[in-house]
């Protein structure tokens, strides 16, 4: 419900919170001061992908098997209560839905360690702001769904179900309409025990990706599947995939190292089609620590790809615990 900024003033920097009223126009209203723009600016961040992703999941239908149905709540308890944020890795509503709980939970960790760099005063009104935000979201959530009237405050902030009052896209993908559909439509057709290991799997993967750090290249995220491309690794590349739970078969975890070949030789600058080096069969679903280990050691050493590419049958992937089923 609530876009947040920041602002100058008499050689201070201000935490601004934007709103709408229910008459219609926008409010700004001082947070808090910090000293400097280089405090607020982890604040501010953290604080648009709370309210985003607080609020963009009551603020749409949940479409999925051809129903009309809405999304849970249980999320918004975090907001201000710290005990509730490990409910927010629990769960199996929806691939979706527990996807933006897990970016939920790592916002309001950036939050706290970006508040502990301010002082006591300005903590106790970063809490007293997300209090407001999430009371106030509640007040309206019952107005709409409940039509209960709304308690008389002061500035109350407006929402408005279909149109969120967030930064565009709250700042993460998992917030777009995209991403969305596109993790529906995995979820097609699967039964309830399918879409629990699904979400167990998804948490997996989507921390591993946030944890690892210095891979230089391509690295992307794109549920089920890590792909790392380095640079100069004469076209080789390395995925990390989880069973995708639409597809028959797909059972385990595998870790493939492949190379792209290109269709027509005598092309320059002709398609390519990637071709399986190695792949290790896991026979369990892996730790996020585990694959982000693999990831960073990648990224220290990009020439790493090429040795682990040569790896015989039986033999694991060196500094690592993945050993080759096949090639």
């Amino acid at each position: 419900m609530t876009v947040y900024s920041r602002h100058a003033s008499r050689g201070k920097t201000q935490i601004l919170a934007t709103y709408q009223e229910p008459g219609g126009g926008i409010v700004s209203s001082t947070v808090t001061s910090v000293a400097d723009a280089v405090l607020a600016g982890p604040i501010i961040d953290a604080l648009n992908r709370i309210s985003a992703l607080a609020t963009v999941p009551v603020s749409i239908h949940d479409v999925r098997e051809r129903r009309v149905d809405s999304y849970p709540t249980k999320h918004l308890a975090a907001l201000a209560d710290s005990a509730s944020r490990a409910g927010l890795l629990s769960g199996a509503h929806s691939l979706w839905y527990e996807y933006a709980c897990l970016h939920l939970h790592q916002a309001l960790i950036d939050l706290e360690d970006a508040v502990a760099a301010v002082p006591e005063p300005s903590r106790i009104a970063i809490a007293a702001e997300l209090e407001t935000e999430v009371s106030q979201l509640r007040e309206a959530l019952a107005e709409y769904e409940e039509g209960e009237d709304l308690p008389e405050v002061e500035n109350r902030r407006y929402w408005d179900f279909g149109h969120p009052f967030v930064a565009y896209d709250g700042g993460v993908d998992v917030l777009s309409t995209e991403t969305r559909e596109r993790l529906n439509r995995i979820e097609e057709g699967i039964t309830s025990e399918e879409r629990e290991k699904a979400v167990a799997d998804l948490r997996i993967l989507a921390t591993a990706y946030e944890r690892c750090s210095g891979v230089h290249g391509l690295l992307h995220f794109d549920y089920p599947e890590i792909f790392v491309e380095p640079g100069d690794s004469d076209g080789l590349y390395l995925s990390v995939c989880a069973p995708n739970p639409g597809e028959a078969g797909a059972e385990a975890w595998d870790i493939e190292i492949g190379r792209w070949e290109q269709d027509d030789p005598d092309e320059e600058y002709g398609t390519s089609t990637g071709r399986t080096v190695l792949r290790c069969a896991l026979p369990v679903s892996p730790r996020a620590e585990e694959i982000a280990d693999l990831l960073d050691q990648l990224g220290q050493d990009p020439d790493l790809l090429a040795k682990w590419a040569e790896s015989p049958i039986g033999s694991a992937l060196s500094g690592t615990g993945f050993v080759v089923t096949s090639r």
